[in-house]
């Protein structure tokens, strides 16, 4: 298993979405159990947003990592587009950090690109990073030529990551946002990389050379998805789910270390890209 070098930080591989949490009540014990389990089997990476359930998922993961050292974890947020602007972006921010109960975020991104330009947003992030405000920014769901839009600016070096959708079944970022992303030593945080299991269409449970692979490892199919999410050592994985047993089952896909006879059978069952794509949102 690889760390992953994100903002000076070295983090484990695997970390924990939370898109939808916190919008059902009834469920509200089982996902704070669920993402504290993940922390005490080593879970670092939180990754939340404004947007989920204006604000609750926020306060869900508040309570969750009450009990822990906040320094040990890597704590995560977006702002909204609309809200991205320099008279927006510290109000949004506050709000943040009010309902995560911290007085800093290891990370604040963007989380699409909307109508306010890329670049008010950047000196935007830069200035609550120097407030010490938050430690480190990046950009969510930015395709190659966005990307390199924002590491023109004079701030744009300081971009720490990107976070788009990554997983076997969409693997579109591999001809040309993710080389760019390499290049510059930023790292990948794959959202939906398990592709929602296969309701996305892609079939993974039925394919016989998948299945006899996770057989070789002792592992679930879905553990082999995030086990090739996070095989290059530069990518941040971040499932979401609200069953502890299911938490602990990704954590321990970390340890899945894949052969090269094994990953190129999984590229014959799921080419990379030999051209252009359209970015994959959501």
């Amino acid at each position: 298993m690889n760390l992953v070098k994100i903002a000076e930080r070295s983090v484990f591989p695997i970390g924990f979405g939370t898109w939808t949490t916190g919008d059902d009540a009834r469920k509200r014990d089982e996902e704070i159990r669920a993402l504290q389990t993940g922390i005490e089997h080593g879970l670092q990476v939180i990754d939340t947003a404004e947007m989920y359930g204006q604000g609750k998922a926020e306060k869900l993961v508040a309570e969750a990592i009450g009990p822990f050292k906040r320094e040990d974890l890597f704590l995560i947020s977006k702002v909204l587009p609309e809200n991205a602007s320099k008279a927006k972006l510290s109000k949004s921010l506050d709000k943040s950090l009010k309902r995560l109960k911290t007085d800093y975020l290891d990370q604040y991104l963007l989380h699409w690109q909307g109508s306010i330009p890329l670049q008010e947003t950047v000196e935007a992030l830069d200035a609550e990073k120097r407030k010490g405000k938050i430690r480190s920014w990046g950009v969510s769901n930015l395709d190659a030529a966005d990307l390199q839009k924002v590491l023109s600016f004079k701030e744009g070096a300081a971009c720490d990551s990107n976070q788009v959708r990554y997983n076997l079944g969409d693997r579109g970022i591999e001809y040309d946002l993710l080389p760019l992303m390499r290049e510059n030593k930023m790292p990948l945080i794959a959202y939906a990389p398990v592709a929602k299991g296969d309701k996305s269409g892609k079939n993974f449970s039925s394919q016989q050379e998948l299945l006899a692979i996770a057989a070789n490892h002792q592992c679930t199919i879905f553990q082999l998805l995030l086990a090739w999410c996070i095989r290059d050592g530069h990518t941040i994985a971040i499932p979401q789910s609200s069953n502890p047993q299911h938490v602990l089952d990704n954590v321990k896909a970390a340890d899945i270390q894949l052969s090269d006879d094994e990953l190129a059978v999984i590229d014959q069952l799921y080419p990379e890209p030999t051209t252009k794509q359209p970015l994959a949102l959501w």
